[in-house]
């Protein structure tokens, strides 16, 4: 993999308050053989509050690396025009990685699979594209109803950084199972698992470099596979490769909390003197300042401490 390896590399190590365990690593053949792997934790990663953490060793990546043309053009990219953009979202990921990542862990998958929340939407609950994709993970409507997203006038789960995941870890999963290909895989949940297949039963090949190429392969999806790999490049060793301006931002820090339906969110906060911006910025799916009254109870975020404020709240008001 080039000189760049033997130098001090920063790798991921997960940061969060529940038990999180080590990097699946690759086979010799770097193929991924099982979505489901037994992964031992190790205790030297627990309670970290960083990300990327200097090490004096190889990284691991636990998706396959491929170091081409493609690639490198991505990684000149980023560390040119893209470098402030990228800058910006590696400082985002402290906050939204420890918990992505030990959803993907809790789902037997590879936690490199977080950096398609990068490539996908900037690690942005309002990221929406021309398809009306929307959030961290960009579900189109039927795709996250298909995998458990609520999605109508009150509430949009596709912006909720934990149940997103979720759904996201589920249907990378099935894809893989159906592609046998994390590259594929990947690509799948970029152009769509059915126009993929066509073009593999047209082309008769499953290789991603060889099927890129090919006619009918859509553009946007033909450069994800290398931006992803340029990503987690960076990523494992940002000042190597120029990145020595990341500010991490802190984690999110919250206790759940359910509220009755016909609850005025807002008025609660201003109960609980708490401000209306930090409430919306851990509830991003709540398109409301309420809970529909037909709504038996729902799950809301609030920081740590003000739990007793909002019990008292509920009890007061409801």
């Amino acid at each position: 993999m080039k000189a760049f390896i033997m130098a001090i590399l920063f790798s991921c190590s997960v940061a969060t308050s529940a038990p999180v365990g080590s990097k699946v690593n690759l086979s010799k053949s770097s193929k991924v053989k099982k979505v489901r792997q037994k992964v031992r934790p190790k205790k030297s990663h627990y309670g970290k509050r960083y990300l990327y953490s200097p090490i004096d060793r190889k990284p691991k990546f636990d998706i396959p690396i491929t170091y081409n043309k493609r690639v490198q053009k991505w990684i000149n990219y980023y560390q040119g025009r893209g470098h402030r953009w990228l800058t910006k979202i590696f400082s985002r990921s402290y906050r939204y990685f420890p918990s992505i990542q030990y959803s993907l862990h809790q789902k037997g998958l590879p936690l490199d699979l977080a950096y398609i929340a990068i490539i996908e939407s900037g690690l942005s609950p309002g990221a929406v594209s021309s398809a009306n994709a929307v959030g961290y993970w960009q579900f189109i409507k039927p795709t996250a109803e298909r995998y458990g997203l609520k999605v109508n006038w009150w509430v949009d789960e596709r912006r909720d950084f934990y149940r997103s995941t979720l759904a996201a870890a589920n249907y990378l999963g099935d894809l893989y199972k159906m592609f046998g290909s994390w590259y594929l895989a990947a690509s799948a949940y970029n152009m769509g698992e059915n126009r993929l297949k066509r073009l593999i039963k047209k082309y008769k090949t499953n290789d991603y470099w060889i099927l890129s190429k090919k006619k009918g392969f859509p553009k946007e999806t033909r450069d994800y596979i290398p931006k992803l790999i340029a990503t987690v490049l960076i990523a494992k060793a940002p000042k190597l490769y120029g990145f020595k301006k990341v500010k991490p931002m802190k984690p999110h820090s919250y206790e759940v909390f359910h509220v009755p339906g016909g609850t005025d969110l807002f008025s609660m906060v201003n109960h609980m003197g708490l401000q209306k911006k930090k409430f919306v910025e851990l509830n991003p799916s709540i398109l409301k300042g309420f809970i529909p009254r037909y709504v038996k109870k729902y799950r809301i975020r609030i920081p740590k401490g003000y739990t007793a404020r909002a019990i008292n709240y509920v009890k007061t008001n409801m």
